[in-house]
């Protein structure tokens, strides 16, 4: 990989993991609601969960869902159903730490799955294999891809959590934290408003 290619990678990286996105705005929340301290198995589990979908996409899971449309149709409505089970969770939380009301951070494991459901992480996966893996020695290239993304993705991750965490003061009401619960679940609804649309054009993943 050329330097060239290599700062063009990285700043794809850093302008893809910045902007707004399920996990982001799940961060987000988590670390108005939770705090740092307790948002950091989330964190782990996105900057994880992440580096493991560009290396299965590198190794070739991207051609096997070519192969069997089907598949992805499965794995589209999985992540429609789950984003809005937990758009649901983030709308429902009443307190900053509400652990007594059943709330909690989404867990390590929890946050590496979710990976594998989120329509922008594929979209930033395969984004990244196929315009930044030249063919030439390509499995290197795949794991440089994957280490290049994990060192621009996690600042991001960081600071969208602390983003969060320094809105805690202005949260303290219980009204003001569940207008903004609901601020946060509401983009996570409408990112899904085109996944739905592919949907229903194409119900057989044809």
């Amino acid at each position: 990989m050329t330097p060239q290619l290599l700062s063009a990678l990285a700043l794809f990286g850093f302008a893809s993991s910045i902007t707004p996105g399920p996990n982001n705005t799940m961060l987000l929340a988590s670390g108005a609601n939770f705090g740092l301290r307790a948002s950091l198995p989330h964190m782990a589990g996105v900057a994880g969960g992440f580096a493991l979908l560009v290396l299965a996409v590198g190794l070739g899971l991207g051609g096997v869902f070519t192969a069997y449309p089907v598949l992805h149709t499965v794995l589209a409505w999985a992540g429609t159903l789950y984003l809005l089970y937990l758009a649901g969770r983030i709308a429902m939380t009443k307190g900053l730490s509400a652990l007594k009301d059943g709330a909690r951070p989404m867990r390590f494991v929890d946050a590496v799955i979710f990976q594998a459901v989120n329509p922008k992480g594929w979209a930033m996966a395969l984004g990244a294999v196929t315009a930044y893996a030249p063919a030439e020695s390509y499995f290197a290239n795949v794991l440089v891809v994957v280490l290049v993304f994990a060192a621009v993705n996690t600042p991001c991750i960081l600071a969208w959590t602390a983003f969060g965490v320094s809105m805690r003061r202005f949260l303290d009401r219980p009204a003001v934290l569940r207008g903004f619960n609901i601020a946060m679940a509401a983009p996570l609804v409408l990112s899904l408003v085109p996944t739905l649309r592919e949907l229903a054009a194409h119900p057989g993943g044809a």
